[in-house]
């Protein structure tokens, strides 16, 4: 490590630093950063699980969790689903399905999901 990296790494906020982690865990995994994402194209993409909400949709329950790479955020829906086993803030996730646009941000609904270790 070169002094300008340890200057850097001293003189870096908390965000920056968990976002540079973040893009250095996800990137080289085959998948498509969340800034490069498109509405209505097959995506496959992976984060950390940042947030988690149980919230009703459309009269069902679903689950709401907001996946980060580093690069962007992305909204995960999971719909007629109270809880899913091993999903909670922390953990690595990939996802495969289509993303739409809505309030002016990606939403993937009832995606294909490998929890990572």
């Amino acid at each position: 490590m070169g002094f300008k990296d340890l200057r850097r790494r001293l003189t870096a906020s908390v965000e920056e630093l968990d976002a540079a982690r973040l893009h250095d865990r996800y990137s080289g995994l085959g998948i498509t950063e969340i800034t490069a994402m498109t509405a209505r194209t097959p995506v496959r993409v992976g984060g950390e699980v940042q947030r988690l909400r149980l919230v009703p949709r459309a009269g069902s329950p679903s689950i709401e969790a907001v996946l980060s790479d580093g690069t962007g955020e992305v909204m995960v829906v999971f719909t007629g689903r109270r809880s899913i086993g091993g999903l909670h803030p922390g953990r690595g996730v990939l996802v495969e399905g289509v993303a739409h646009a809505e309030r002016g941000r990606l939403v993937i609904v009832n995606p294909a999901y490998t929890l990572l270790a």
